[in-house]
């Protein structure tokens, strides 16, 4: 099996209301701003909520869970309740500062004094635990000037920091409310049911069983016995196995499969894979079909519907900017590969691990990002051959955060927050000061660790960074240095 497999694990800002100007919420949802407030007195999470949690609406994953915090707090008085009911998460301890840093009545803060960074930053970039190779840079959201840089053009392996750059290019391509349809079609004698697989990886039993009686309906209304039944997995093309081999970080990429081909009943991190996920959701699709009434004449066998077929029945993914939310905070490989060759489709290449390349990068240098030295080998971060800059990484960061740019927000929405989600669930104590002021994507492969995402100043900027690592030996000495330099963008310089 191959070695490299990734750990389960993930000038100056404007005041608050200026923040709150430009990071529009999404039309129609006016209770952001209240969310926005009892959420960052919950957990100090005001770098996520200064950016983007305005963004709204709370429909999945990270925000969700965000918004169970902010109903509590709300029913205890919000933000201005002098205290917190019995069970209630305490305010990260930086929450009062930062409310303070970005409320502050004098106007725009001074940037920092010029090589402040750098004094900090690069001693923290060259430690040991960092391995033979480092670079960073790191970017004002607010300006979209570069504060620091450090070999910030040099190409590196990002891991699965590379799931920054799938995101924003499917969003981007797609748009936040693409969602990606399973069909059923009957052929003209109703004598043949086909699955179809459009490439949505997060099908699940519940969703076939809705397919499966709405099949079983259209095929009563038609008077049909038996039925042969076959499966369509043609929407992709190339090969289906990861170059990484067989593991259990990755199923094998198809367009038909239920639960990502995960065997053992998890949602996320590593699991034993089936080796064909397309016949076994097909299998689970006939027994859905027999228990519907509809009997199956043999076992299901690949095929496309044939001309006159009718489409019977559809089921819907969640919309993309929950899957771009649920592949950054919980490092989901699969979804990863599955945006990719949506992307792929949208931009008329084959969807493949080829064509997912050519179609993510001419997509990333139509938004002006420099793609200049980066090879975007897969969409998970896998593959070793994948190269990007910690340029690009803050680029994309930037872009998201951009008010003429929307449709992007779920990147920055989909970070895990530091010492609360994702696979930065365990990362960060209190102690640290930086405990969500950090949101940010974590890459990890054996030798390469790297870290991108988004840190508060102690000034109230937002700043996006990205930190790429290799040749370390020890993967917690990494991450204890990676963490120490997002941590050190939340404190004086």
């Amino acid at each position: 099996m191959a070695e490299p497999v990734e750990r389960p694990t993930d000038g100056p800002l404007t005041r608050w209301g200026e923040w709150k100007d430009r990071l529009s919420p999404v039309p129609g949802d006016r209770s952001n701003d209240r969310r926005f407030v009892a959420g960052a007195t919950v957990l100090g999470l005001v770098v996520a909520a200064g950016a983007v949690l305005a963004a709204g609406p709370w429909d999945s994953g990270q925000r969700k869970a965000e918004h169970d915090r902010v109903t509590a707090v709300e029913r205890a008085g919000g933000a201005h309740h002098s205290g917190n009911p019995p069970g209630a998460p305490r305010p990260a301890p930086s929450a009062a500062a930062v409310l303070s840093a970005l409320g502050d009545p004098s106007g725009r803060s001074e940037p920092a004094a010029a090589g402040a960074l750098d004094a900090v930053l690069t001693p923290l970039l060259e430690a040991p635990g960092l391995g033979t190779v480092s670079t960073g840079a790191v970017i004002d959201v607010a300006t979209g000037e570069q504060v620091y840089g450090h070999g910030a053009t040099k190409p590196m392996t990002p891991a699965s920091t590379v799931k920054i750059a799938t995101g924003v290019a499917a969003l981007s391509a797609l748009g936040p409310g693409h969602r990606i349809p399973t069909t059923v079609r009957v052929s003209k004698d109703s004598r043949t049911v086909t699955l179809v697989g459009g490439g949505d990886p997060t099908l699940d039993k519940a969703a076939l069983r809705a397919l499966a009686s709405r099949t079983a309906r259209a095929l009563r209304d038609g008077g049909a016995g038996k039925v042969r039944l076959t499966y369509d997995t043609s929407r992709y093309s190339g090969p289906a196995r990861h170059p990484i081999g067989p593991n259990e970080n990755i199923a094998p990429v198809s367009a038909l499969m239920v639960d990502e081909g995960r065997l053992d009943g998890s949602d996320h991190g590593p699991a034993p894979r089936t080796g064909d996920p397309a016949r076994d959701a097909a299998r689970m699709f006939a027994e859905l079909l027999e228990d519907a009434g509809v009997a199956t004449r043999s076992e299901p066998v690949p095929g496309r519907a044939g001309g006159g077929s009718r489409t019977v029945a559809t089921h819907l993914s969640k919309p993309l900017s929950a899957l771009v939310e649920r592949a950054l905070t919980k490092s989901d490989n699969d979804i990863a590969e599955a945006l990719v060759r949506q992307t792929a489709l949208k931009a008329g290449e084959p969807a493949s691990f080829a064509g997912g390349r050519r179609a993510v990068t001419g997509r990333l240098r139509e938004l002006g990002v420099p793609v200049k030295g980066a090879v975007l080998a897969d969409g998970s971060g896998l593959n070793r051959q994948d190269k990007v800059t910690a340029g690009l990484l803050t680029s994309l960061l930037a872009l998201a955060a951009d008010q003429d740019h929307p449709e992007l927000r779920s990147v920055l929405t989909g970070l895990p927050v530091a010492g609360f989600s994702g696979t930065l669930g365990d990362r960060y104590s209190e102690a640290s000061g930086a405990t969500g002021l950090v949101r940010a994507k974590t890459g990890t492969l054996t030798g390469v660790n790297t870290l991108a995402g988004t840190a508060v100043d102690p000034r109230g900027r937002l700043l996006a960074f990205a930190f790429l690592a290799s040749g370390s030996t020890s993967p917690g000495d990494a991450e204890a240095s990676l963490d120490a330099l997002a941590t050190a963008l939340t404190r004086d310089a």
